[in-house]
């Protein structure tokens, strides 16, 4: 099979991947897009807090930014899923699941992350729906409504006294032990937030729309939206492969360029920061496309003889 050869490689083509290929697009710069089509919000019905942009579903923005990215002859596009990449001489070489093979002197990751769902019946089908992980991206739409809080210990109690500001009728659900301190809880209290303790069994939902919280034994909770911290796993194992470092709570370390601690190698989006909106992964998207797109230009000055 044959090798195709590019300037950059960019694994993942949704907000970050497309932000950093329209820079490096606008810099004629050879640009291959490697996505498989699955971004970590594709159940999430609206988007929220992007300026020019708000309101709007996301697929409708994804497509927006790829018909935009597309319109730059330098930026082509394969609808795969990246599985191994390796370090060479001049650059990086990445496999494809079909067997194909790409080369090109920088790797920008904007790859996203994988949530893990607590194990309780009806949780995934909500998620981004009515069981939201932001109250920025979503909280004014359903403010003022029957709220939970699924979670337990001191993340879920700094999660309710953040909540608390889009709603006064808030419960928080621990799903067995609340982990809370005293203090804690006395504070909670305090501001008429109520912790019920009972193992969750499932959430009864109509397509996504939660409406209640089913106990393992009494009665079930009516609710209308619940917020949750869930934990993740980096979605590809390539940057990790290529001895790319995560920090303690999960990304992929980058500085404030996106560079990681491996040469050459760029990450942007959900996979590198705590920020998970469209908004910042387009953000950081354009500063890698931008970083890599000077980085390239400087070296090409810099090998170019000053007379041929």
């Amino acid at each position: 099979m044959d090798t195709t050869y590019a300037d950059v490689i960019i694994i993942g083509g949704s907000y970050a991947g497309l932000a950093a290929a329209m820079a490096l697009g606008r810099a004629s710069k050879q640009v291959l897009i490697i996505d498989n089509g699955r971004p970590c919000n594709r159940q999430t019905p609206y988007s929220h807090n992007f300026l020019t942009q708000d309101g709007r579903k996301p697929v409708e923005i994804s497509q927006l930014g790829r018909a935009q990215v597309s319109a730059y002859p330098t930026v082509s596009f394969i609808s795969e899923l990246a599985n191994g990449a390796t370090r060479r001489s001049d650059g990086f070489e990445v496999r494809t699941q079909s067997g194909a093979r790409f080369i090109s002197k920088a790797l920008i990751f904007a790859t996203g992350i994988q949530d893990t769902f607590p194990d309780i019946y009806g949780f995934s089908a909500c998620w981004g729906i009515s069981v939201l992980h932001c109250p920025f991206c979503h909280g004014y739409e359903v403010k003022n409504q029957v709220t939970g809080i699924i979670g337990s210990g001191s993340h879920a109690y700094d999660f309710a006294r953040l909540i608390s500001n889009w709603t006064n009728d808030l419960t928080l659900f621990t799903n067995g032990p609340s982990g809370l301190t005293d203090q804690q809880a006395r504070q909670l209290a305090d501001h008429q937030i109520q912790i019920i303790e009972k193992p969750i069994s499932r959430l009864d939902h109509t397509d996504g729309s939660v409406e209640a919280i089913v106990f393992a034994d009494g009665p079930a909770a009516p609710l209308k939206v619940a917020y949750a911290l869930v934990p993740f796993t980096q979605t590809s194992l390539i940057p990790e492969s290529l001895g790319c470092v995560l920090t303690s709570d999960g990304y992929i370390q980058v500085d404030a360029y996106q560079q990681t601690n491996v040469d050459g190698i760029y990450a942007c989006g959900d996979n590198s920061g705590r920020m998970r909106t469209v908004a910042n992964a387009v953000a950081t998207g354009t500063t890698a496309g931008m970083v890599v797109s000077k980085r390239l230009i400087m070296e090409e000055f810099d090998t170019k003889s000053a007379f041929p």
